[in-house]
């Protein structure tokens, strides 16, 4: 027999294997993905892409990510994963031999990111039973979903969506249901044009970077002024987010306790906790108009800095009436 068509036997065929019936409990659904789905190049691509940006986090604790589908469902790697990501400590046992530990190591983790998502589990696409049981459309909304979150700028192929089949145990026998999953978003012209204006100035226009950061460096420094504080270096000195969150409370006009933020971050941590606050204060002020990632501005990621000033430049400086910004950069 060729290896292909083993492959597809082992998916869901048209007629349903008596082998699901019996793992199927009464009242229980699961979902399969036909082979015709597994096969979508968009699909397969919206994996390797996960994985790779997987492996790359966790190079440096030597683990390797061969199938998402396989190797995510017991939690260890979602453990390290997430506390990389959002540079907190879980307090859950590293290793996991037994299967309920698993799954208490896995729900641990699951409560932490939902959090972190801002997700309640009821609304998730995702719970601790559906990636436990490797189911993989679960797995790639939760890797989609931090993704996003964390790594908004990771190139996910757009417009994914597969075909599934739903089987459900009823007193009657067994249901299939067919639907479409949507796994990542469409992509329009809006996101198109904002993506390509930094990235243009950067590849194309690179002289007039430094004439951008100049007359940013001016606007911050009118600013901060009043509070005794000066920058030199756009690209450093925003890295653990306190001159950022005392310049968004200057020009909006309020005051951020102490309490709210670290004045002077001790760790990464603590400097990522200052940056995700300043970017949530924008969100909330429509303001980022470009997905922005926390850990970039604490790596010192010029571009990503620069959108970030560079947003709070446009609506004050233009709230003033001139942008004092040279001829040809973004707007």
């Amino acid at each position: 027999m060729e290896p292909e068509s083993l492959y597809n036997l082992l998916q869901l065929p048209k007629v349903v294997d008596p082998l699901v019936e019996e793992e199927l409990q009464q009242g229980q659904k699961k979902k399969y993905l036909p082979p015709t789905s597994r096969k979508d190049p968009k699909f397969e691509e919206l994996q390797r892409v996960l994985m790779e940006w997987i492996n790359t986090e966790l190079l440096l604790e030597h683990i390797v990510v061969r199938s998402l589908e396989e190797d995510m469902f017991d939690g260890l790697i979602l453990h390290h994963l997430f506390q990389k990501l959002a540079g907190l400590k879980l307090e859950v046992e590293e290793i996991a031999l037994t299967e309920a530990s698993q799954r208490r190591k896995l729900a641990v983790v699951l409560a932490a990111a939902n959090r972190s998502l801002q997700v309640e589990e009821p609304q998730a696409k995702w719970s601790t039973e559906a990636i436990f049981s490797k189911d993989l459309m679960a797995t790639l909304h939760l890797l989609v979903a931090l993704a996003k979150r964390f790594q908004p700028n990771l190139p996910l192929p757009a417009s994914v969506q597969v075909e599934v089949i739903t089987m459900e145990s009823t007193k009657s026998g067994l249901k299939s249901e067919k639907s479409v999953e949507q796994l990542t978003e469409c992509s329009t012209d809006k996101d198109q044009s904002q993506k390509d204006v930094f990235d243009e100035l950067f590849k194309l226009a690179p002289e007039k970077v430094n004439a951008v950061k100049e007359a940013i460096v001016i606007f911050v420094n009118q600013k901060l002024d009043r509070l005794g504080l000066s920058v030199q270096n756009l690209d450093t000195q925003f890295a653990d987010g306190v001159i950022l969150l005392l310049l968004i409370g200057q020009l909006g006009g309020f005051f951020l306790h102490l309490k709210e933020f670290y004045l002077t971050p001790n760790s990464p941590a603590e400097m990522l906790h200052n940056v995700t606050l300043a970017l949530e204060l924008l969100k909330d002020e429509g303001l980022l108009n470009y997905p922005v990632s926390p850990e970039d501005i604490v790596k010192k990621d010029a571009k990503s800095t620069l959108r970030v000033l560079y947003s709070l430049f446009r609506k004050h400086k233009l709230e003033a009436g001139t942008d004092g910004m040279p001829r040809g950069s973004p707007n």
